[in-house]
């Protein structure tokens, strides 16, 4: 395997981790995910399917640095994503948003934009801390997750080909 398929599996085992993880707490550990956790997981997905894309591609020259810019892009939309989810935990109560009707009443009865624009804005439930490890809540850990995988398609980016 040459080395650019290597750190796209590497990206890939990264990512589908975080699914894993992901999984463990909704159906191991019982904690439901606030819409700004699905979107996160989204963000997730789309990182691994880019890391899967490459793998399976394996291109030569630009076409790994193309798929190292998608890797960047997807990760800082993450970081925006988790950054907006650590942001609402750490409001006051008073200043985060309501309890509206959850998720699958927005995908019943609005359009997409509305839903990932509602999704986006936050939830009360999204600003209630119900995990920490080391500390740091889950989407904390996203958001250092997200940063590591941005700074590693950066380095990725910068590094002369194999």
């Amino acid at each position: 395997m040459n080395g650019f398929r290597v750190k796209m599996l590497a990206g890939f085992l990264a990512t589908t981790g975080m699914i894993g993880g992901a999984l463990f707490f909704q159906y191991y550990l019982e904690l439901e995910p606030c819409p700004l956790c699905i979107l996160q997981r989204i963000v997730v997905l789309a990182l691994a399917l880019v890391f899967l894309a490459g793998l399976l591609h394996g291109p030569s020259g630009w076409g790994r640095k193309i798929y190292f810019a998608l890797v960047g892009l997807v990760s800082l939309v993450g970081v925006g994503v988790s950054g907006r989810h650590v942001w609402l935990q750490h409001q006051p109560p008073s200043l985060v948003p309501e309890c509206g009707p959850g998720l699958q009443y927005w995908l019943d009865t609005l359009p997409p934009w509305k839903v990932v624009q509602k999704m986006f804005h936050g939830a009360g439930d999204c600003a209630e801390v119900v995990f920490r490890f080391l500390g740091l809540s889950i989407p904390e850990w996203t958001l250092i997750a997200f940063a590591g995988l941005f700074l590693y398609s950066v380095f990725l980016f910068l590094l002369r080909p194999d």
